[in-house]
């Protein structure tokens, strides 16, 4: 299988980020366990302006980082993987699974209780810790899998978008939120009718549609998603020529290698405390662990098997079903959209943050292993 060079280029930042990621974590959780942590809390916490820091990095910059999924998605419709129907319901259906057991497993532990709020936590698969193990495994897996996963974990990624806006939002004001979706529409109509490609015009309504969604009490990081799919993307030469395909290229650096380690910076400094230990225990600590851990690979593997057996999809010749099962063992690797629906689901509990920012931290941990071993036994292409 021949992958794309924005393919290539991507997939090469999202697995550097990873590695990035992962020491910006360990630095969070060292800090905030030092003699130091009360400062180190409290820089994140310092106002700038009208926000937080902290919130200046989960609000805003956070919009960048969904609007570089949204761009991702929109080239992998045009384009990609998700162009052909027979691999899009594929991905779509492992997504489905991947996102549903989750939900159900962490409701099931949680009905009526204190955390089901927290059935969202372990819907999500993080793209660049996902990427990142399959580098380690290099040609051990064939590349059609890398493309599977990024498939059905950017689905399942605007899953989480759709869930954020839909669940996770506060009191509604209409009048923002019209003023959102006026700016959406004219920008729309400046791409369907009157073919702007500039990225500038783009550019300043997107900032303008941030700003309506902080006011209207939707999370103002869904105007990332929705800036997406108004900015052109032309098919011609695959695509390299679009404002669309621009954007994508240049955001790729800054989002893997400043802002995700940011939010890392900002969202795992988890105290490792005997609160935070017991509550390891709780309904809602087993449902996000399972959730991530069993359930997302057997919704993956459940989906994927019924859409094959409807004939509706079937597998790429370069894969055998033990690759969806170690695709499934991955996609339990939640991390920064877990630690994000965290920050939602709890805001008035911050001893409940605290404690599924640790059991998110240490199931996709063991996820990442489980999947690596894994595809390191039985990864080998078949014949």
């Amino acid at each position: 299988m021949r992958l794309t060079a924005t393919f290539t280029s991507f997939v090469k930042s999202e697995q550097f980020g990873g590695v990035l990621l992962l020491g910006c974590t360990i630095m969070s959780l060292a800090f905030a366990n030092s003699p130091v942590a009360v400062q180190y809390v409290a820089l994140w916490h310092m106002p700038l302006g009208p926000l937080s820091l902290e919130h200046w990095i989960n609000d805003a910059l956070m919009a960048i980082f969904f609007l570089l999924i949204g761009l991702e998605l929109e080239r992998e419709i045009y384009v990609g993987e998700l162009s052909k129907v027979r691999n899009a319901l594929l991905a779509a259906f492992a997504a489905g699974g991947g996102m549903a057991a989750p939900a159900l497993i962490h409701f099931a532990f949680n009905a009526g209780g204190a955390g089901q709020a927290g059935f969202g936590i372990p819907m999500a698969t993080d793209i660049a810790f996902a990427l990142g193990v399959l580098a380690l495994l290099g040609n051990r897996v064939p590349p059609a899998l890398k493309v599977f996963i990024v498939a059905f974990a950017v689905i399942d990624d605007l899953g989480a978008i759709v869930l954020i806006a839909t669940v996770y939002t506060n009191e509604l004001s209409l009048l923002y939120l019209g003023a959102a979706l006026g700016i959406w529409g004219l920008l729309l109509l400046m791409n369907s009718s009157f073919r702007v490609m500039a990225l500038t015009p783009y550019l300043v309504g997107g900032i303008a549609m941030w700003v309506c969604m902080l006011n209207a009490g939707v999370h103002a990081s869904i105007a990332g998603v929705m800036l997406a799919f108004a900015i052109p993307f032309t098919a011609r030469a695959r695509g390299e020529e679009s404002p669309s395909h621009r954007l994508e290229n240049w955001l790729h650096k800054p989002v893997a290698y400043a802002i995700l380690p940011l939010f890392a910076l900002a969202n795992t400094g988890v105290t490792i405390d005997r609160t935070a230990i017991g509550l390891l225990a709780s309904d809602n600590s087993l449902g996000i662990a399972l959730g991530l851990i069993l359930g997302k690979p057997l919704g993956v593997i459940v989906m994927c098997f019924v859409a094959v057996k409807l004939r509706l999809s079937s597998l790429p010749a370069s894969l055998a079903w033990s690759h969806i099962a170690g695709a499934g063992l991955l996609g339990g690797i939640g991390f920064t959209m877990s630690i994000f629906i965290t920050n939602l689901a709890f805001a008035d509990a911050p001893a409940f943050i605290n404690a599924s920012k640790l059991v998110v931290l240490l199931a996709s941990f063991v996820a990442g292993v489980l999947g690596m071993l894994w595809l390191r036994t039985t990864g080998a292409r078949p014949d």
